[in-house]
């Protein structure tokens, strides 16, 4: 029943992301706060009426507010206090109340269940910093955090909270050494955030600022070559938008790099590389094969649509030549 829940609870934030896709691009903190409450709600309703006592007509009323889910939760893991997910998203509740230690307290009986888990271990020091007075990490949260990185070194969030706890206890070089490896793993302006805080850290202990980051090698991209079928060109829409596509041979339908531009004047030839990527977590440089493809959308909307213009997507490597792509079709 617990995989069943969060299997669903995965599939909901899935869902939510692509379909709140260009909130999340064009405001990440509102698409972010919309996909875990929505996804907060659904979970607290599941476990406070998606039991099989619900099919009890007398039991079958759903909570109103927030405390009615609460209550109903609660009550729930009183009747089997081993989910894990149950405690999880308790606390996640109550933080939404503004109640950070029952919140705590929460976490503390979830990581009882599985104390073990490095995303757990990380949640829970987090969350017994929050309820401290002044939102210190004690003992006990920083022995979570360490053993954390034990089970997982790479651990973001751990990682980032050990050296707040560190540099909160007057240990700013020791703090430095825990975020310098996290400079590996991130970018952008994240990047360059740590590192300021990595700077500013060292100066605490006396040591000189890390040398300036060295610019992140160029790739060639993929060139890319569009023309539209004097056919499709009569019936072209006003204003409507080209989307230039890389996406993996085979693989999932998000793509790795994506350009939007005005469908007007072509043929249009446009460079694909890392800088149009959507997602972090995979650049076009990461891989040796992608296909690329063409579309013309009248609505201006990524997701395909019927009626739209596209060409027939081509293979392409990281040495290739221009691409040639005819936009000769319209989707049905």
């Amino acid at each position: 029943m617990v995989g069943f829940v969060i299997a669903g609870l995965v599939l909901a934030v899935l869902v939510l992301a692509y379909v709140l896709h260009p909130l999340w691009r064009s405001r990440p903190v509102a698409g972010f706060s919309v996909i875990a409450g929505l996804t907060l709600a659904t979970g607290l309703v599941y476990f406070a009426i998606g039991t099989p006592a619900a099919l009890d007509s007398a039991q079958r009323r759903a909570p109103e507010t927030l405390g009615d889910a609460i209550t109903q939760l609660e009550a729930e893991l009183k009747r089997d206090p081993n989910q894990v997910e149950g405690w999880r998203l308790l606390a996640r509740a109550h933080v939404a109340e503004g109640d950070p230690v029952k919140a705590r307290d929460a976490l503390m009986r979830a990581l009882k269940l599985m104390p073990d888990d490095p995303d757990l271990l990380a949640e829970a020091a987090e969350m017994r910093a929050i309820a401290a007075p002044g939102r210190a990490f004690d003992a006990e949260g920083v022995a979570m955090l360490r053993h954390a990185l034990e089970l997982q070194p790479m651990h973001q969030r751990a990682r980032w909270f050990l050296g707040i706890a560190q540099r909160q206890a007057k240990q700013p070089a020791e703090a430095a050494r825990t975020w310098e490896p996290l400079l590996a793993v991130v970018s952008g302006n994240t990047g360059e955030s740590l590192r300021e805080q990595i700077n500013a850290a060292r100066g605490e202990a006396g040591l000189p600022p890390l040398p300036a980051s060295a610019a992140p090698a160029q790739t060639g991209g993929v060139k890319v070559k569009v023309a539209l079928s004097p056919a499709l060109a009569a019936k072209l829409p006003a204003n409507a938008s080209l989307f230039v596509i890389a996406r993996q041979p085979g693989g999932p339908p998000m793509p790795v790099a994506v350009e939007k531009l005005a469908a007007a004047n072509f043929p249009v030839e446009v460079t694909l590389d890392d800088g149009d990527s959507p997602m972090p977590t995979m650049k076009l440089s990461q891989l040796d094969q992608v296909e690329v493809l063409a579309r013309v959308s009248a609505s201006g909307n990524a997701i395909p649509q019927p009626g739209d213009f596209e060409a027939v997507a081509k293979p392409a490597g990281k040495d290739a030549g221009p691409i040639e792509l005819l936009i000769d079709q319209v989707r049905p």
